[in-house]
């Protein structure tokens, strides 16, 4: 996996800036890792849906569903695609809008010291070899540039509003090839 340069951009990913980011709050630092689900239209992958999302260019015509999020303000740090491909959104200094209302250790807001990583898939579909392999590189690059406590889903921060990753997001089989990745 690339390294992070100065600005937070991972060297090698395509890099699609979202405008929906901000400053983090004073003196925090980035502690935790959210990984979340995503696809759009629901339960198609490999379109143009989530970049659009992520910056605010929804074709509100291109499906109905688009119609009901037209006015979300989100975005993630990173995406890993199903086959495995990295798109970055967000420099990791700046403040994704990534977990909505949250709570991690009784720490509210994780957005101010998250990083927001979004698999392409959905609660009731498996995750791939590629994509686990990446999120495991991934995040044992970004420990070593943050002092990362704590990965967790969406669902960890947000429960009972949030359902992500989702029960087919294999935590065992990611942690045993981010221990492989660190060794």
């Amino acid at each position: 996996m690339n390294m992070l340069d100065a600005e937070g951009w991972l060297t090698g990913p395509r890099r699609v800036p979202s405008p929906n980011c901000d400053e983090r709050p004073a003196g925090q630092l980035i502690r935790l890792i959210v990984v979340h689900a995503i696809s759009l239209p629901p339960g198609e992958f490999g379109g143009d849906g989530i970049e659009r999302l992520f910056t605010n260019t929804l074709d509100p015509a291109a499906h109905p569903y688009y119609r009901e999020i037209l006015s979300l303000r989100v975005s993630a740090h990173f995406l890993i695609r199903r086959a495995g491909d990295v798109v970055q959104f967000v420099p990791c200094h700046l403040r994704a809008w990534h977990a909505g209302a949250s709570s991690w250790r009784g720490a509210e807001g994780c957005n101010d010291f998250s990083i927001g990583i979004e698999l392409e898939g959905s609660d009731d579909l498996s995750f791939g070899p590629p994509q686990y392999a990446t999120l495991a590189r991934l995040v044992h690059n970004l420990r070593q540039h943050y002092p990362i406590e704590d990965i967790v889903g969406h669902s960890d921060i947000a429960p009972g509003r949030k359902t992500d990753p989702g029960p087919q997001f294999d935590w065992m089989q990611f942690h045993r090839l981010l221990a492989i990745s660190e060794a």
